[in-house]
């Protein structure tokens, strides 16, 4: 038995015409797009915002039932750093990096591979996807070392190694934990804690692990969903895309600053490692991921070779 058709009126009408008009402009996009795997780094303010969550789960299924191949990765500084307040457990930031010592990466794990991970694998399931939700220790997905970093002191010109605890870098990627995840139809969900040579754990940058995983894996696309549009000009407007060439002179000439510029260095490293693209995006408009992947303009920064 069917649903009956209601009456529509004239701008009822409009607007379906509308949708199916980009639908069938979507088609050159879904077909090029099919059998490839995007791996999309999910954090910021959309993961707080439960209607942008929900969307976000709805857009990861269609990604999937279009053929395409998601892999999510997602970070949880905010929860990590609320966690840390409700532990009385002190925290501190170099950087922009948190100092991780043993007791703040217990907690970084359990927040990070427990509590986030199972929401956005519930949120998936939900929504009517299969997901599964893993973090970089298991089947030694992600290896990792200690992150070394130095600063200059700006009066004495000398520099020094900062000791940011266990905070980590990827070295090593085992593809083959992804690859047997998406042949079995289901879709990983990775926390960004690593394993060290000698079984520790280590907290790596969401952005840093997603970027390392695409090249791995070999994605058409990284998809790096921020609080903000993109990579902007310095008069404010949208750079909607850039070579990798390009992106270098922007960092090298002010353009790109702050919190961009590692960023932007982890979509040139994504790039480099056989990344078809990486784009950065505002993952505070909804089915900004949709919007980017199946229409002509996309919404967010492009960074290619």
């Amino acid at each position: 038995m069917t649903t009956p058709k209601t009456p529509n009126s004239i701008s009822d009408t409009k607007h379906w015409l509308r949708t199916a008009a980009t639908i069938s402009d979507a088609l050159p996009y879904l077909r090029r797009h099919s059998g490839s795997t995007f791996v999309i780094k999910y954090g910021g303010h959309a993961m707080g915002d439960a209607s942008l969550a929900e969307t976000f789960a709805r857009d990861i299924v269609l990604l999937k039932q279009v053929g395409i191949n998601p892999v999510v990765v997602h970070g949880g500084g905010p929860q990590i750093g609320q966690m840390l307040e409700r532990l009385k457990i002190a925290s501190s930031f170099i950087d922009g990096l948190r100092v991780t010592d043993k007791a703040t990466v217990e907690v970084v794990e359990m927040v990070l591979a427990g509590s986030i991970n199972k929401q956005i694998v519930g949120a998936i399931n939900a929504a009517g996807g299969t997901a599964i939700g893993i973090c970089g220790k298991d089947g030694n997905l992600i290896r990792a070392e200690k992150l070394r970093r130095t600063k200059r002191d700006p009066d004495s010109n000398i520099e020094r190694i900062l000791d940011l605890g266990f905070v980590g870098e990827p070295t090593e990627i085992n593809d083959k934990v992804i690859t047997t995840i998406a042949q079995s139809d289901m879709i990983p969900v990775i926390a960004p804690v690593g394993v060290g040579p000698k079984g520790e754990t280590f907290n790596i940058n969401a952005d840093t692990a997603a970027g390392a995983i695409a090249a791995a894996v070999q994605a058409r696309r990284l998809l790096m969903l921020t609080d903000v549009p993109g990579v902007l000009d310095k008069e404010g407007n949208l750079i909607a895309d850039m070579s990798v060439a390009e992106a270098r002179r922007y960092m090298a000439d002010g353009t790109i600053t702050g919190g961009m510029i590692p960023k932007v260095e982890t979509c040139i490293q994504a790039v480099e490692g056989s990344t078809e693209a990486a784009v950065i995006l505002d993952g505070r408009v909804a089915h900004g991921m949709m919007l980017e992947t199946f229409t002509h303009r996309g919404i967010g920064t492009l960074i290619h070779a």
